[in-house]
């Protein structure tokens, strides 16, 4: 009998563990269905790119990449053990659903949401099923049987519905479904309520730094058990917040805590904590140096017996916590001194970033997340516009330990219509409450130095345009006012400066393609502060340049970093004879359904233009590159966000003995190049050059040579580099590089394996298009395998894919199960392989 007891009390113990709030992520096993057809599917979700573009014929048009969109229904079976208690509140959280989302539990509507870009949540807790629903606490022994009783019982249902079938409604690629996360929470009536720890850095120094923490705290319901004065289940009583704060190695920095006091059914408040950190570690892009706070509930000693006893814990029992990091940093923007952070004037670098991962579509997995920040990391840019709406939370938790500034944006337009169903149908009902998910919660990321309420907006000649972006900017202000906001500002035609009333809204100033307005601007306002939220990367080197010499232009943001899908054609170039014009023209782009404007294609190779960015905003680097000859593949046409075909090539078969361009970047003061070992010519490089070296050569195969020296503070005193291109010959074999050769057996790692047509030599092959077909075996599964080439119609998670400029990228999802995950690539050329391992945490 006494066995028995014991093994009935770990039942007890293990369902009620429960009682503290808890988040389950809850991608896995959903039925999807779509068209009359279901299938199993793991989140995150985007059938459309399951399903591929349509060229000129999908309903998202050109803007959304001929992509066909329309409804899709997710359902899923759950238990919730602890319910039979009634001491829970259920909630799901959806962290984006695109688009028009409704939830239904049990065949009950529980809640919706409309806008793709924003999380929301949803109290489940009246919608559930439980088998039992005791009025009072059982006795322990009772209890103890409830719970076996109560295991694999109460199964529930939920089902999601997904309508994005009013076309168009976004200008880009949105993807279709539940693309981002969702999680099961359970949480007591007493918890810290959603987003509800806020910590700000109000004053910081070498020396000192002060660090507020408040605390929001809820209850949501009456808990059976919680004695209070006001009588059982009204409110709680002698409940302690506390609020640990650690070092990045975990170490104890300081502990504090206060009593909570009496919290009635339904009200919430505030417990506010202040903490001193001596010779603190500033946050930077250069130091991403991260503080922790945990903060719990807890019952003193008073009540720790009952409430422990219901709860089978030992000792102080929880009632509910949150972790949060932050960073110590203090910046400041002003038209004298440009953007300081901590203490130390800053040039920003910046990409404008759209939310799709490339070649995943919208499927928003922590790894693409992550890989997505690494790669603007990398190609030099020090700040990201999440154009034009908010991103994940994983994006910004890998930019605050990268090392990224970020503009937080919410919104592309506002009342007055670009595309006939998108965000002004909905804007006077959902903006306040869009915006303050943003700000909830993103506010505690060092990452973010701004808010961003708008883009281009097309009422931007109406006065009434003031009074909204002075109500956006309140709604911010209601959360945070710790952060300076901005909107990018656009024209079309003459007026500008008619903008002054809108622009005297913004803390911040942003410029869209309009930075050759600056002077002007400043002598008519000279407290305006500015930065170019977007700009054609053809203008590299003035944007570079007039951020250097005027302090109030505090930086460049270019459109775009990466390429992305949608806007179908932008920043293309085109031979004579294909269809002509920009991607906005009548019918738009039916080849195209992506943008190739980014500095970094979508298998993540950087281009030239990248490499001369970096090297204008940056110091000591040099990077050769060939311009594609006008001719060679046809007469080239550039359009407005393009830069002339280069490459990192010198395999031009058929050119012999004529002319092409050469392009060495750099900021040493002299470049030589050789051509098999013999010298071509010398040139100087400075700012007249804007910093590059050009060369005309005639054509012959063989090894193209740059070798710099310079003693110049910029480049390095005594500092010199060397880089080469060299001919490529026939296609002999496949190479495949992983970025990781270990994955997590959870169902959500991803590797991403770089494909490579290599000659005998193991030279790229530049011009290699090889039908390659990808298998993937074991403890994993094939998510996706595609090139760069925006006008390839086969669905990017195909198993089958055309190499394009000698290169394609496969992405390979780990399953549940740990083991080995097999990769091989058949093709015409020997077949290729690499194994992985899955393995458990």
């Amino acid at each position: 009998m006494k066995n028995m007891m014991i093994s009935m009390m770990l039942a007890l113990a293990a369902v009620t563990a429960s009682a503290q709030t808890e988040r389950q992520l809850f991608d896995s096993g959903w039925q999807f269905t779509r068209n009359g057809t279901t299938q199993t599917v793991d989140l995150p979700h985007d059938w459309d790119i399951f399903e591929g573009p349509k060229s000129g014929r999908g309903a998202t048009g050109t803007g959304g990449g001929w992509f066909e969109a329309g409804k899709g229904e997710y359902r899923k079976e759950f238990r919730v053990e602890s319910l039979a208690f009634k001491e829970q509140l259920v909630k799901l959280h959806f962290e984006g659903v695109y688009q028009k989302a409704e939830v239904y539990v049990n065949g009950q509507k529980a809640g919706q949401h409309h806008y793709g870009y924003t999380p929301f949540t949803v109290d489940i807790t009246p919608y559930l099923t439980s088998p039992l629903t005791p009025t009072s606490p059982p006795a322990p022994l009772q209890r103890a049987r409830v719970a076996f009783w109560a295991r694999g019982m109460n199964t529930n249902e939920v089902v999601v519905k997904v309508d994005n079938s009013e076309q168009p409604n976004c200008r880009w690629y949105s993807g279709s479904g539940i693309y981002r996360h969702v999680w099961l929470e359970t949480m007591p009536a007493l918890h810290i309520a959603e987003n509800g720890v806020f910590v700000t850095t109000p004053e910081v120094n070498a020396e000192k730094a002060k660090v507020q923490v408040e605390v929001t705290v809820q209850n949501e319901k009456p808990h059976p058990l919680s004695p209070s004065p006001k009588g059982e289940g009204e409110a709680y009583g002698d409940v302690n917040v506390e609020v640990v704060l650690r070092d990045m190695s975990g170490t104890v920095v300081q502990t504090k805590s206060q009593p909570l006091g009496d919290l009635a059914q339904g009200t919430e408040t505030k417990s506010e904590f202040t903490f001193e950190i001596n010779n603190p570690k500033l946050w930077s892009p250069e130091s991403p140096y991260l503080y922790t706070v945990e903060v719990s509930l807890s019952t003193p000693n008073a009540q720790k017996a009952t409430l422990a006893l219901w709860r089978g814990a030992g000792g102080e029992a929880g009632v509910g916590g949150e972790v949060v990091k932050f960073g110590v940093r203090t910046f400041s923007f002003d038209a004298e001194n440009g953007f300081v952070l901590n203490g130390k004037k800053v040039l920003i670098n910046g990409a404008c970033v759209h939310h799709d991962d490339g070649v995943l579509g919208a499927m928003a997995f922590d790894d693409a997340e992550i890989r997505k920040v690494r790669q603007m990391k990398q190609a030099g840019f020090n700040l990201i516009r999440t154009s034009h709406n908010p991103t994940t939370r994983a994006f910004l938790d890998a930019c605050d330990s990268i090392g990224m500034l970020v503009i937080d944006e919410a919104f592309d337009g506002w009342r007055t219509q670009k595309n006939p169903y998108d965000y002004s149908t909905v804007i006077d009902s959902c903006f306040r409450e869009d915006i303050h998910a943003m700000v909830l919660r993103d506010r505690n990321h060092p990452s973010i130095i701004s808010w961003s309420i708008g883009n281009e907006v097309i009422e931007r000649k109406d006065i009434r345009v003031v009074y909204t972006a002075r109500q956006m900017k309140k709604a911010i202000h209601e959360y945070d006012t710790t952060r300076p906001v901005t909107e990018a500002l656009c024209a079309w035609d003459r007026d500008w400066e008619i903008y002054d009333p809108h622009a005297e809204v913004l803390d911040v100033a942003g410029y869209n393609y309009m930075l050759f307005k600056h002077a002007s601007d400043h002598e008519r306002d000279p407290k305006r502060v500015i930065w170019q939220t977007e700009s054609y990367p053809r203008d590299a080197y003035t944007n570079w340049a007039t951020a250097y010499t005027f302090p109030y232009v505090v930086g460049d943001i270019v459109w775009t970093g990466l390429d992305y899908l949608g806007e179908s054609g932008i920043g293309r170039n085109y031979y004579k004879g294909e269809r002509e014009g920009e991607s906005w023209i009548e019918g738009g782009q039916p080849e195209w359904h992506g943008a190739p404007c980014g500095d970094v294609d979508i298998t993540g190779w950087r281009k030239p233009i990248s490499h001369y960015r970096e090297m204008l905003w940056g110091e000591g680097s040099v990077y050769l590159c060939v311009r594609e000859p006008n001719g060679y593949h046809g007469e080239i046409h550039t359009t407005m966000w393009s830069v002339w075909p280069t490459w990192e090539s010198w395999t031009w078969p058929g050119w012999e003995g004529k002319p092409i361009e050469v392009e060495i970047y750099t900021k040493a003061s002299e470049v030589k190049l050789y051509l098999n070992d013999k010298l071509i010519g010398t040139k100087q490089v400075n700012r007249a050059t804007e910093y590059k070296a050009v060369f005309k050569v005639n054509y012959e195969p063989g090894i193209l040579r740059a070798v710099v020296s310079d003693d110049s503070p910029l480049f390095g005193r005594g500092a010199g580099g060397e880089v080469s291109l060299q001919t490529a010959g026939e296609p002999a074999r496949l190479r495949l590089t992983p970025d990781r050769t270990v994955m997590q057996a959870d169902g959500q790692s991803l590797t991403y394996v770089t494909v490579e047509v290599l000659d005998k030599n193991g030279t790229l092959v530049p011009e290699a298009a090889i039908p390659c077909e990808a298998t993937v075996k074991g403890a994993g599964k094939l998510l996706a395998f595609a090139s760069a080439d925006l006008k390839d119609t086969e669905p990017y998670t195909s198993p089958r894919v055309n190499t394009w400029k000698g290169r394609a990228l496969l992405v390979v999802r780990s399953t549940q199960k740990k083991g080995s995950v097999s990769v091989s690539i058949k093709s015409s050329l020997p077949t290729a392989s690499l194994t992985l391992k899955s393995m458990k945490r």
